[in-house]
């Protein structure tokens, strides 16, 4: 695969990163467990599904409901809210069953089909799927590692950050709002760039935020 070849589909990847559900799936996971590594491991579940799916493109059934994914989300924002409502200092540890941010990327990635991995599985006639498999899923590594790795330190300066519980309730907006309108058949292509790249602008302004409170206190 040539160089441009390669960048472009690490673009996409990166695209792909920014949409709306990425985000607020890794920002909820963060608030449940606020571990660095939660963007890295779904991005390379995700990426592993759809480099499974350029492999294997026309010939591949994936065994999993669309819902899946949709109802994950919801459940999410659920816990989320759940969570947002108990008193401080009460109710530290959630357990999802089965839930890992590896196992939702890849259920995302049979689930949530946007432009942008419609764009990738496209490419395979151009390429060789196993080499635009890493490269898209390196543009979402770089994406959503970065999400999840300042999700997790909101979460960890806990009361420390005054903007933390505006984030999320914004979190479970989206995570319930999001799942919900999957479940409708709602097309989202075009609102979802926009909408997560507000969301993680909004992380960086609340990541910023706490370290000045941190610094003035």
């Amino acid at each position: 695969m040539e160089f441009p070849f390669f960048v472009l589909c690490l673009t996409l990847g990166m695209r792909h990163g920014v949409d709306a559900d990425h985000m607020a799936a890794i920002d909820a996971f963060a608030r449940l467990r606020p571990r660095p590594w939660n963007g890295v491991l779904f991005a390379l579940g995700h990426g592993l599904v759809v480099t499974v799916l350029a492999v294997g493109v026309g010939a591949l059934a994936l065994p999993i409901p669309a819902q899946w994914s949709a109802w994950l989300l919801i459940a999410l924002g659920i816990v989320n809210l759940w969570r947002l409502l108990q008193p401080a200092g009460t109710a530290q540890t959630v357990v999802l069953p089965a839930a890992s941010p590896l196992l939702v990327g890849a259920l995302f990635a049979a689930g949530f089909e946007t432009a942008s991995q419609l764009s990738a599985l496209v490419l395979v006639r151009e390429a060789n799927p196993w080499l635009l498999g890493l490269a898209f899923s390196l543009g979402m590594v770089l994406v959503d590692g970065v999400d999840g790795l300042l999700a997790a330190r909101v979460w960890r300066d806990g009361g420390a950050n005054p903007g933390a519980r505006l984030f999320g309730w914004l979190v479970v907006l989206f995570s319930i709002g999001l799942g919900g309108a999957e479940l409708l058949g709602w097309e989202l292509d075009g609102v979802a760039l926009p909408l997560g790249a507000g969301l993680f602008a909004l992380l960086v302004f609340v990541r910023l935020m706490g370290r000045y409170w941190s610094v003035q206190t």
